[in-house]
């Protein structure tokens, strides 16, 4: 890679990780930026506003769209919207700061038209197998709801050739050295 992109989209299906990888390079490399999505869903136990995404009201997000505010923006899977606030994205390039955008494939192709520069990695299971056992696992959703994410999955998986780059998710150690090194930065140093 020539030069280090400064903004890094991190997207891949439902429950492969993509929070659990984010939440290990925060905790281990605090020199990367994340860049935190509003959402009205309500929060899932132990999420915390304004650290694990910010939890706006519906009449709240219309705004911020009508504002054309969102650098991106979905409803996912046919339930809650999700946004990257455009200003913060930008902030923090314009400091310099690598930015971490963990979000959706509608997100990704949003951001893809908004922001060329980007660098675009898709996070995916070891197998399709991997990924159900995963989502039984969480224990967050109920049967319909883990079937609709399957659904949702299953497209999302097929969309993996649009990504610049992949990156399988069989160990999380391994897949965050992988991720900051792509991102340009020293996956051996912790800051």
């Amino acid at each position: 890679m020539s030069e280090a992109p400064q903004a890094t989209v991190l997207a891949g299906p439902t429950s492969v990780g993509k929070s659990t990888l984010s939440k290990h390079i925060r905790t281990h490399y605090p020199q990367v930026h994340f860049s935190v999505s509003a959402t009205t869903r309500p929060p899932r136990a132990g999420e915390v506003d304004g650290e694990d995404y910010r939890f706006i009201s519906p009449a709240e997000f219309d705004e911020l769209i009508a504002a054309d505010s969102f650098l991106e923006w979905a409803t996912v899977h046919g339930r809650h919207r999700y946004g990257t606030l455009q200003s913060t994205v930008e902030q923090a390039v314009a400091a310099g700061k690598r930015v971490l955008l963990e979000i959706d494939l509608q997100g990704a192709r949003q951001v893809r038209s908004r922001l060329p520069g980007a660098h675009f990695v898709f996070l995916a299971p070891p197998s399709f197998d991997d990924l159900v056992s995963r989502l039984a696992g969480r224990g967050t959703e109920d049967e319909e709801e883990r079937q609709r994410r399957l659904e949702t999955a299953r497209i999302e998986l097929a969309a993996e050739s649009e990504f610049d780059v992949t990156i399988v998710n069989d160990d999380i150690d391994r897949a965050a050295r992988e991720l900051i090194s792509r991102m340009g930065l020293d996956p051996e140093i912790d800051v």
